[in-house]
């Protein structure tokens, strides 16, 4: 499995051929998403019709929810790397859900 981070697939979605190619180099039955990143796809749609194409392209993807390991991993890495990499909370639980997983 891999998980690929946001960017990544807002990258694919818009056309980018290179991140296109990079996902179909993987192999779209080995990709997942975490929930987190599938909760920043859905933010980033402006309207009811955005959203609906996005709910089609994101069914097609496993998503690893957040468990209590993820937890604990997310606040190992906050505590580890927000004063000194500027780490975020959702890339956080990105990162240690790559990690546990």
């Amino acid at each position: 499995m891999v998980l690929c981070d946001t960017n990544i697939f807002i990258s694919a979605f818009n056309g980018r051929q290179d991140a296109i190619d990079q996902l179909n180099e993987i192999g779209l039955d080995q990709i997942a998403l975490s929930a987190i990143t599938v909760m920043e796809l859905i933010q980033g749609m402006g309207n009811k019709n955005e959203l609906a194409q996005m709910k089609k392209r994101i069914k097609f993807y496993d998503v690893v929810q957040i468990d209590s390991a993820i937890s604990v991993k997310a606040i190992e890495l906050i505590e580890s790397y927000r004063l000194s990499h500027g780490l975020q909370i959702p890339d956080a639980i990105i990162a240690a859900t790559s990690i546990v997983y």
